[in-house]
């Protein structure tokens, strides 16, 4: 018999060890680990991490096997692990109706439990006893699930299994916009059961749909049925969230160590090597201590200062925990399988000399791995002083199952019996490595003959749609379709993959569906869906957007292939010419690079071979699934409207199959069909159109409608009612006097016998209407008093609702640019942007919140955790009150600002809370400065900017930069009542960065002159200039002509703008929180506007904490105006100098609006003495502050700074130093 070798003595000594830890804890029947001899429950996470040495140690033997027994040894080892693993599946089938409620809600109370009885499978605590909701864990169990099936491990046996897990892939997918109780369980630190968006859960999620993507379950004695699909959208959604969040962990956890897991083994989840080298630095200087890492700062659990008898800590309490965390040896493990990971090996040593510190020894040479080291309760006071000196006791679990099991798999790894690759088969290790320039693939089709020809005249060859095949055309709605049927299941009552929009990384792959291949046209040219593509000029922008996307996000192989369709609405008003915005796109498309993209302009055929191909083979017929299945039981997607023109590329009915009649349906399902009258062209008198019909006299015909009693009203709605463009609406307190109006139109609704509204009637009236106004005036009533589906038996036609009738004046005032009406039935129909939820996460996860509807609160309401669609749009329907133009329009700009949050991050710096109601509100403002005109007149014009304009108008806004405002007359036969407005930029004159953030200038020397009119700068030349500062006065009391010698220059008004912008977005100068963190340590509270911010705050919350400036944020935001918003933060910025002065305290709770007012006295009585008139000094009503006090600069001689510093040192004069003069 052969002698035991070195290596298999070893091996034979780590078995051992795995026997006497980690297998004693696995249950005979089910598999499953309990956590330990006390806990007997199996948590999901610990028991995949806890069998990862079991998995390690079994292909060591088997590549070191020296005898038979060894190769005995590894499968029996091996089986271990796949019972461990079926035991996890059994859990999570028998709660499969959970996944599929999950899918839809997203919410805490329908996810997958997170630990499960270990003899039983069955569940331990009910839905809302535990933070059940923790992705990573799900994420981790899929990662190891394709890990281990690719090392040669059977884990799934059947079809019926290959469903669930695929339907486990849709619950991960939306990782980037759920927020979770994450790895600890807890949620926020307060351990108040709040979930949040933890970037370890969306880097889990991330790694795990990257790595089961095209994998066959079965292994190699698959086939095509057990592959699982993911698509690439979900995943880069994920990644640029991860992004985004690092090395952050959390809104409440400036850092976690378990981002461990996600930089590094065993998700490898960061492709930037800068962020994953910053998010260890935090790790190592934040939390690394004697014995390990803490979790997170101020973490409690098992510290002595915990209480033991309650779950939650009061939030003052989190400062007792400061310096005396408990130490995790557990993460020494991940950095010492990193450094092997990295061929470190100066880390390997370093932190197995460490390991060995720590480690605990019993008899027979068995180590075990403590979970935690605690500070003992005599020392605490000593640690506090000196942290990091005294010497810590081992507490919690002995052993701790997931540590024990990274110990002996990194010792594995460290005595090379293991590869990295080995235990990383899927080779996520090279995340890092360099990554060739893609090139995009652009295919133009012309949707028919006729627009291929009017291309041709312009020199540009292109396909026409019925050219290209045998190769088909779809709209990326189909895709979507299509994909719903990926993963359903009956007996399991599984429906498959929600009906989600699919991006433009799913649609820039060719797909072969029953052997044909199909290419899919891109979301942002689907007029179906949002009206955005009904814009040329912002389908352009879009285009640019995702082929930049595409460059900096493609991962698979093969190119890009994007199919760019030129449809009738692409067309110029008449149709006789291509839209000029498309046909210079199209010939820069030729030039090889577009907005900093490579592309190459083509045919689809000369593409066929570079493309990347993925085979939807759950399509096949074979597969059980018939794609009518639920199609006939009424199945439909959220939205439903019109399809301009349909992608006709059938053959003849006999030839369809039943892909073709279910695509074909599909798209019928949508198709436009016509019942209103044509409109005249040369309409009766241009009224524009109300998009806020919240008056009295439509409240009332709906009362009667209803049988209600209400005083009597006119049945004769005045026109002023329903046409005068959101006349009711007014977001701008304007300082115009209303002029008289001419006597109104009256529009005449019938009446029945009864003195009630004659709905018959009315629909007869709507066959003779010429305008499109009138149509939607008419048809809005029908919806208000029969709502959406009543039949309006148009023509004796059944089967013509008012929701019908609707989408079609929908499509044809997107054929007329008519964007206020398009805004309006947009509002009516509950239209919902498809990219509405990813929007909202796009901008959460880069730490913005959001608050929708206009100010105050409890109208304006705040969003600061993802949400499921559904209920987001619910919100800003909620908080939009009566208006759903409002609502259209804030949902609009919450994804252009998600665009820019994408794009250019830097436009947000200092920015915290996106207010979306201000924003419109300045949206407006801005528009009648620039117009000069009335409140009214300027939110009509908002209303009616076409996409393109809201865009630029809102980068104007968030950017500073001055911009300008041009009436365009339309001709007069157009059918387009609302006025036409186009912004461009002004020159170079607007303020540059550092100017703009207004504060950051006081420290420069520069004095600005508004006497004598001495400007700095040249006058602005917008094209229709306010010749008034913008405030809510009337013109002339400003410019009163007896002011002696004054003049506000050709600057003026300019700082009062700046500062209501700044209000507005939020903007805070450059580390203002942490300054104010330093003052409330020296006062007892900040009282603004009669909010408190007490200094209690600074013991729950970190200095860099994001909750800690959210706080701080919200007291700040119960101010209704900006630019008085601004003054109170300047006054604030003050009091931060006054911090860093050696001064223990500066006295009680200092009122800052004192401060501001005594500032504003003092300004008074100075230009006073200079000779100002009343009338010069005018005030602000609701505040009592100087409108020149606004609009003066911060810097210099007469600059708010200069009141400021002397209004702080009069109020808090007893406090500060008496040697030395502060002021000068």
């Amino acid at each position: 018999m052969r002698s035991r070798s070195n290596s298999g003595v070893r091996l034979d000594g780590y078995a051992r060890l795995v026997q006497k830890t980690i297998l004693s804890h696995q249950n005979p029947v089910t598999g499953l680990l309990s956590a330990s001899t006390e806990q007997k429950d199996a948590w999901v996470r610990d028991n995949i991490y806890s069998i990862l040495a079991v998995w390690g140690l079994g292909m060591a033997y088997r590549k070191n096997a020296d005898r038979d027994e060894d190769k005995a040894k590894a499968y029996e080892l091996e089986q271990n692990v796949v019972k461990l693993m079926r035991g996890l599946l059994q859990c999570m089938m028998r709660q499969v109706d959970k996944v599929e409620k999950f899918k839809h809600t997203q919410s805490t109370k329908d996810c997958l439990h997170a630990k499960y009885n270990t003899a039983t499978c069955g569940i331990v605590v009910a839905d809302n006893e535990w933070g059940h909701l923790q992705v990573d864990a799900t994420s981790l169990y899929l990662l190891f699930l394709a890990q281990m099936t690719a090392s040669g491990l059977r884990i799934v046996f059947t079809l019926d299994e290959v469903a669930f897990i695929q339907n486990l892939v849709f619950y991960i997918e939306a990782a980037y916009k759920v927020a979770d109780y994450g790895m600890w369980e807890r949620g926020d630190k307060t351990n108040q059961g709040i979930p949040e968006l933890n970037a370890s859960s969306v880097g889990m999620a991330k790694a795990a749909l990257e790595a089961i993507d095209e994998l066959d379950l079965f292994g190699a004695g698959g086939g095509h049925k057990s592959v699982i699909h993911v698509l690439p959208d979900e995943v880069e959604h994920c990644q640029s969230i991860l992004y985004s969040m690092l090395p952050r962990a959390s809104t409440s956890k400036e850092i976690d160590a378990g981002l461990l897991s996600i930089i590094s083994y065993p998700a490898f989840a960061v492709e930037d090597m800068n962020v994953v080298n910053a998010t260890k630095n935090e790790i190592i200087t934040k939390l690394q201590g004697r014995y390990g890492c803490c979790r997170f700062l101020r973490d409690g659990y098992k510290t002595p200062r915990e209480d033991p008898t309650r779950l939650h800590y009061d939030p003052a309490e989190l400062k007792l925990f400061e310096n005396i965390e408990c130490e995790w040896p557990v993460f020494w493990t991940y950095f010492l399988i990193d450094g092997v990971f990295n061929g470190d090996r100066i880390q390997v040593q370093e932190y197995r000399e460490a390991l060995e510190g720590i480690l605990i020894r019993r008899k027979n040479g068995i180590l075990l791995m403590p979970e935690l080291y605690a500070v003992p309760p005599d020392k605490v006071n000593e640690e506090y002083e000196s942290p990091h000196t005294v010497d810590r006791v081992p507490a919690g679990k002995l052993p701790h199952l997931w540590g024990q099991s990274l110990y002996i798999l990194s010792a594995l790894l460290a005595e090379s019996f293991l590869a990295p690759g080995e235990i990383d088969p899927l080779n996520r290790r090279f995340s890092t490595a360099f990554k060739p320039d893609v090139v995009v693939q652009v295919t133009v089709l012309a949707e028919s003959t006729e627009i291929k020809e009017l291309l041709r005249h312009h020199g540009i060859n292109v396909q026409s749609v019925t050219d290209i095949q045998p190769v088909r055309v779809q709209p990326a709605r189909i895709l979507s379709h299509l994909y719903a049927k990926l993963g359903r299941h009956k007996l399991m009552k599984l429906s498959g993959r929600p009906y989600r929009h699919i991006g433009v990384l799913g649609t820039s792959k060719l797909y072969v569906i029953r052997n044909q291949i199909f290419t899919f046209t891109p979301q942002f040219t689907d007029q179906h869906h949002f009206y955005l593509a009904l814009d040329n000029r912002m389908v352009v922008e879009m285009l640019r957007t995702e082929l930049a996307y595409l460059t900096s996000c493609w991962r698979m192989t093969g190119r890009p292939t994007l199919t760019f369709p030129v449809t009738n609405t692409m067309l110029i008003n008449d149709g006789s010419d291509i839209d000029p915005a498309i046909l210079a796109t199209i010939q820069k498309l030729g030039d090889g690079y577009f907005g900093g993209a490579r592309v190459k302009l083509g045919k689809l055929s000369d593409f066929l071979t570079t493309s990347f191909y993925t085979n939807l083979s759950f399509l096949d017929p074979d597969c059980d699934g018939k794609l009518f299945d639920d199609f006939s039981e009424g199945y439909s997607s959220p939205e439903s409207g019109y399809e301009l023109e349909d992608y006709a590329d059938f053959g003849d009915k006999e030839s369809q199959d039943e892909l073709d009649q279910y695509i074909h349906s599909m798209l019928q399902s949508t198709a436009l069909k016509s019942y209103l009258p044509p409109i005249s062209k040369a309409s009766s008198s241009p009224h524009v159109f109300s998009a806020a019909h919240s008056t009295r006299e439509i409240l009332s015909i709906m009362a009667k409608a209803k049988g209600l009693e209400i005083p009597s009203v006119s049945m004769s709605l005045p026109m002023k009612v329903l046409n005068t463009h959101r006349k009711s609406l007014n977001l701008v307190d304007s300082p115009h006097p209303v002029k008289n109006k001419e006597p109104e139109a009256v529009l005449h609704l019938p009446k029945d016998d009864h003195g009630d509204l004659d709905c018959e009637k009315l629909v007869e009236q709507l066959k003779e209407c010429p305008s499109l106004h009138d149509q939607a005036d008419i048809l809005y009533i029908l919806y208000l008093i029969k709502g959406l589906d009543w039949e309006t038996q148009l023509y004796g036609q059944c089967g013509i609702t008012v929701h019908c009738l609707l989408n079609e004046l929908y499509s044809k005032a997107g054929l007329n640019q008519e964007w206020g009406l398009i805004r309006y039935i947009s509002g009516i129909l509950r239209k919902r942007v498809e990219v509405l939820a990813e929007a909202c996460t796009d901008l959460l996860s880069h730490q913005k919140q959001l608050t929708v509807g206009l100010p105050p609160e409890p109208r304006e309401k705040t969003i600061t955790a993802p949400l499921p669609p559904e209920q987001l749009s619910q919100l800003i329907y909620e908080a939009s009150g009566e208006d759903i133009s409002i609502a259209v329009l804030t949902q609009e700009i919450m994804v252009y600002l998600a665009m820019y949050v994408r794009s250019q991050p830097s436009l947000f710096a200092e920015m915290l809370r996106l207010r979306i109601g201000l924003i419109i509100q300045v949206m407006a403002t801005e528009l009648a400065r620039s117009l000069n005109c009335s409140g009214e007149e300027a939110s009509e014009s908002l209303m009616n900017l076409s996409p393109f304009d809201m865009k630029n108008l809102l980068h104007h806004i968030l950017s500073g930069k001055e911009f300008g405002v041009e009436r365009s007359m339309r001709p007069l036969d157009s059918s387009t009542s609302s006025p036409a407005i186009s912004i461009h930029e002004v020159g170079h004159t607007g303020a540059t960065k550092t100017e703009r953030s207004g504060i950051t200038r006081l420290k420069s020397e520069m004095k600005q002159f508004f006497y004598g009119g001495h400007s700095t700068s040249s006058s602005m030349h917008s094209s229709r200039r306010c010749s008034s500062p913008s405030s809510p006065t009337s013109t002339s009391s400003l410019m009163g002509s007896g002011v002696h010698g004054i003049s506000w220059g050709d600057r003026q008004g300019q700082w009062l703008r700046r500062r209501r912008l700044d209000g507005a977005i939020n903007r805070v100068p450059v580390g203002f929180y942490p300054k104010v963190w330093k003052i409330l340590q020296k006062c007892h509270g900040l009282s603004i506007d009669g909010y408190v911010l007490p200094s209690s705050t600074t013991r729950e919350m970190t200095a860099c904490e994001i909750k800690f400036a959210v706080h701080v944020e919200s007291v700040l935001n119960h101010v209704p105006q900006p630019e008085y918003r601004q003054l109170l933060v300047e006054a604030i910025l003050v009091l931060t100098v006054l911090s860093e002065i050696e001064v223990n305290s500066i006295g009680g709770i200092i009122h800052v609006d004192r401060i501001v007012h005594v500032a504003n006295e003092l300004f008074l009585q100075e230009q006073k003495s200079l000779g100002a008139t009343d009338t010069f000094l005018e005030r602000d009503q609701a505040t009592g502050i100087c409108y020149f006090l606004y609009d003066s600069a911060p810097s210099g001689a007469y600059g708010t700074m200069t009141y400021l510093t002397k209004a702080v040192a009069s109020y808090l004069q007893e406090f500060l130093p008496s040697t030395g003069c502060l002021m000068q």
